[in-house]
Formats: structure tokens, sequence, C-alpha cells
């Protein structure tokens, strides 16, 4: 299935996971990028059952969140594809652990800006 012509990185990220590996969980971490730094915002879970999620649908549920955002990253709960709520909020609070704990963490996601397009964060080497 295409995502169309006017389909987001996002998008095209979740049809070809599904792609892979059918049906998953996702962890999503939304985020605060700043010149120098990133801060976590908001945190929770998705069960994808199908490849028609897409970027808007994402955004609506963002708002829900309400915080001011400007990235998101994205990560599967496990290599197994859809896994139980208990088993999501204990990865997700395990990542949101980790996270917080090292920022670079985030380039083993899928990261996104506001658009749903993919990001990368550069690391800044001090001087």
């Amino acid at each position: 299935m295409s995502a169309g012509p006017h389909a987001t990185d996002f998008d095209e990220w979740v049809i070809s996971t599904y792609g892979d590996v059918g049906s998953f969980t996702m962890l999503f971490v939304l985020l605060r990028i700043g010149e120098t730094s990133v801060d976590l915002l908001r945190s929770a879970y998705l069960h994808v059952l199908g490849d028609e999620l897409r970027w808007p649908e994402m955004v609506r549920l963002f708002r829900s969140a309400d915080v001011d955002w400007s990235g998101v990253v994205f990560y599967r709960a496990g290599r197994e594809g859809l896994v139980e709520d208990q088993q999501a909020k204990s990865r997700l609070a395990s990542l949101v652990f980790k996270l917080n704990e090292d920022r670079s963490l985030i380039r083993e996601g899928e990261l996104f800006n506001a658009d749903g397009l993919r990001l990368t964060i550069e690391e800044i080497k001090p001087h």
C-alpha cells in the first residue's frame, strides 16, 4: 500500500515497519528541541494494528498532551511486534529513564519534526 504523494517520512516509516513485522507497539516521546538542548516532555505508547496510521492522526493525539513540542522520537517496543500493555508501560518507563540519563539514545529511535519529517541530532562536542 502506498502512502500517496503527500506522505511524510513518518507515514513511510509506519508502512515500512508494518511491512517488516506486521502489527507492532511503538513507544514515543514528545521533545522540545532547542539550539543546544533536547527536553523530554511527554511519553506514551500506541499499538499499530495496520499501516493506515498517518501523521495528521498522530498530531491530533499529541495535541491532547497539551505541551509545546517541536519533535518526537519513536521506538518499537520490542522485536516481537505487539507487546501487552503492561510490558509496553514497563518498557516506556525504562526508555524514559534511560533517555533522561543519556540523550544520545534519541539517535537510536526514529526522530521526526512537527511536520513528520526525519530529523537527526548531532552531538555537540565540548571545545
